[in-house]
């Protein structure tokens, strides 16, 4: 029989659209409000999705993506898709615009290994979680540097990801350093 071991925590990350500032700001807000302090943040980068998102969101959507502080554990990617799904339907209630979707939000974890994201779409290489949630690993942590895979969104392709990646890692190499938070085996 195998030896069940801990699972290193991870940095739980949140990508936040919408061609509107305000929306982006209030979903930042929202995010330190319930997850906790904001750590590492990317740079807003124009969001390009072949049009699959313009009849809902508009044209010009800009993403952010945002870290939060604390460390989490990776199991609770289901729960994080499921509120941040609440959290737009909430703010397209109060929007006062014509998009039906002004706000997207996909929230993921950075590991030692991997970049997984959120989904409710089902694909071939998506895992299912529960709850109509399904977990893509997006990039992997390969010879030092973040590769991605042939589905991996080409905006997260880009040179920016890798950085907010490799800044999130960074920190959380530093905690398991500090704490011993390495995965071991249980005694």
């Amino acid at each position: 029989m195998g030896e069940l071991r801990l699972v290193e925590p991870v940095v739980r990350f949140c990508a936040v659209i919408s061609r509107h500032e305000s929306a982006r700001q209030w979903a930042k807000q929202r995010l330190a409000g319930r997850w906790g302090e904001l750590a590492e943040t990317g740079p807003p980068c124009p969001f390009e999705a072949g049009g699959f998102y313009e009849h809902e969101m508009g044209d010009g959507l800009v993403k952010e993506l945002v870290a939060i502080t604390a460390f989490a554990d990776p199991g609770g990617l289901a729960d994080w898709k499921t509120e941040t799904n609440q959290w737009e339907a909430e703010f397209a209630e109060e929007f006062d615009g014509a998009e039906s979707r002004p706000l997207n939000l996909d929230p993921g974890y950075v590991s030692q290994a991997k970049l997984v994201l959120a989904t409710i779409k089902d694909r071939d290489h998506r895992i299912y979680l529960r709850e109509g949630i399904f977990a893509e690993v997006t990039l992997n942590y390969v010879g030092k540097r973040w590769i991605h895979h042939r589905w991996s969104y080409p905006d997260y392709r880009s040179d920016a990801v890798a950085n907010f990646a490799a800044d999130c890692r960074a920190r959380l190499r530093e905690h398991l350093k500090a704490t011993g938070g390495f995965r071991v085996g249980r005694k």
